[in-house]
């Protein structure tokens, strides 16, 4: 299995918003359980307020079909309730170890 593409999204939480949204990006495995391209998936905490979402794809289509996915609907419908816009870089990956 190979990646060739990802993304990082990173936002903060609002003020004491921090509990929440821990709890909604522990929900949000479930979400991509489903997405065959979506080849792995991080929830990630950068700082006390700052949060993110790292994940890889075989190729473009399998992010673009993620970018209109469950887990895109749900940043958007949490954006400014549990956190600000969050910023979303499409990257190339470059080198990887995955499982098996």
């Amino acid at each position: 299995m190979s990646v060739a593409k990802g993304l990082l999204v990173r936002f903060d939480a609002l003020p004491g918003k921090e509990d929440d949204v821990k709890e909604f990006l522990d929900s949000g495995r479930a979400l991509v359980e489903e997405e065959s391209a979506t080849t792995a998936w991080f929830a990630i905490r950068l700082g006390p307020s700052s949060f993110g979402i790292f994940d890889v794809f075989p190729d473009d289509a399998g992010r673009d079909a993620h970018l209109s996915g469950p887990v895109a609907v749900a940043l958007g419908e949490q954006t400014g309730a549990l956190f600000s816009e969050p910023t979303i870089e499409k990257l190339d990956v470059l080198g990887s170890k995955l499982p098996a």
